[in-house]
């Protein structure tokens, strides 16, 4: 992993200009949209699928794994997640206040739910749940 490249925006952006590709270029070569592009590049998408990993990989002439790899740097934002942030998502979910809930690792939308659950006595336990819409981040 190159030390000038620090995140997973900025490995595909440099691999795209090294081999003198523009966005448009590349989405020809790898049969994605140049909005997928776009976001990537932009630091929006964080985490890809094992596909577009694999068509990125294929256009840029790398092997998915040296993608992976800078996939892989973000994980560590989550020792910054604290239990209070956590504890305060869930209260949201629990109040119905999901509008503006976004995702403390990537800040894209979080999916939001609340399941019912019985507990040993047979009491409804209400117990909230988020998955973020484009990185791997969740609250089970």
């Amino acid at each position: 992993m190159s030390e000038e490249v620090k995140s997973l925006a900025e490995y595909i952006r440099a691999k795209r200009e090294k081999i003198g590709l523009s966005v448009t270029g590349l989405a020809k070569k790898t049969a994605l949209t140049i909005e997928q592009l776009e976001d990537i590049e932009a630091g929006k998408d964080l985490f890809l699928p094992a596909t577009i990993r694999q068509k990125l990989a294929k256009g840029l002439k790398v092997n998915p794994s040296e993608i992976k790899e800078y996939e892989r740097v973000l994980i560590g934002s989550y020792d910054k997640i604290t239990s209070d942030y956590i504890n305060s998502i869930k209260k949201a979910i629990l109040e119905g206040d999901t509008e503006n809930l976004r995702c403390p690792i990537c800040s894209s939308k979080l999916n939001t739910k609340i399941v019912k659950l019985l507990d040993l006595e047979n009491n409804i336990a209400l117990h909230p749940k988020a998955q973020c819409s484009k990185c791997s981040f969740q609250i089970k």
